[in-house]
Parts: structure tokens; C-alpha cells; sequence
């Protein structure tokens, strides 16, 4: 694996990890009735790079499942990300030229 796709999977997996520990904070804030995360926040960490941390955390804490919009940036950031990865890997392997 080239060393260009193995630094976008850390950070990937970096700013993933954050937004799991985001929505999860969140949803403990929201219990405690505490100041709370913004949305924007929350959608950009799944947009720009964490959106399987989004995801998995929008399933696990049950948070903010009901709001359209997180569902269709945390999709859509997925899907940019992936294809952002897939071109990468493709770009490496000589699959573009």
C-alpha cells in the first residue's frame, strides 16, 4: 500500500474516532440536560472524513437518528471518502492512466 493511502486511512480512522466520542458526548450532555455540541460540529466531523465514526455513532448512542440532514451529510461524506480512497488506490496501482 502506498504510504498517500495509508496517511488518508489514518486520518479517516483519526477524525472517526473523534466523531464516535463526539455523538456519544453529546448524547450524554443531552441526558444531563448540559451545553451540548452544535449540530454543525457534529455534521462536519462526518462530512470531512469521520463519517463511519458518524454513522456508527448515530446507531450505537441512538443519537440523532431522526434528523434527515445527518443522515444525507453522513451518507454523502461516505461516499465522497470512499471514492476519494478508491481513486487514490487506483491512481497508485496505475488503474487511472
Amino acid at each position: 500500500m502506498e504510504r498517500n493511502t495509508e496517511i488518508l486511512l489514518c486520518v479517516y480512522l483519526a477524525v472517526s474516532l473523534i466523531a464516535f466520542v463526539s455523538y456519544g458526548r453529546d448524547k450524554r450532555l443531552a441526558r444531563q440536560h448540559k451545553w451540548r455540541t452544535p449540530e454543525a460540529v457534529l455534521l462536519a466531523l462526518g462530512f470531512f472524513g469521520g463519517s463511519v465514526g458518524a454513522l456508527l455513532g448515530m446507531q450505537v448512542f441512538r443519537h440523532k437518528t431522526k434528523h434527515w440532514y445527518f443522515w444525507f451529510l453522513n451518507i454523502l461524506g461516505l461516499l465522497w471518502q470512499a471514492g476519494l480512497l478508491i481513486a487514490l488506490i487506483l491512481a497508485n496501482t496505475g488503474g487511472l492512466s
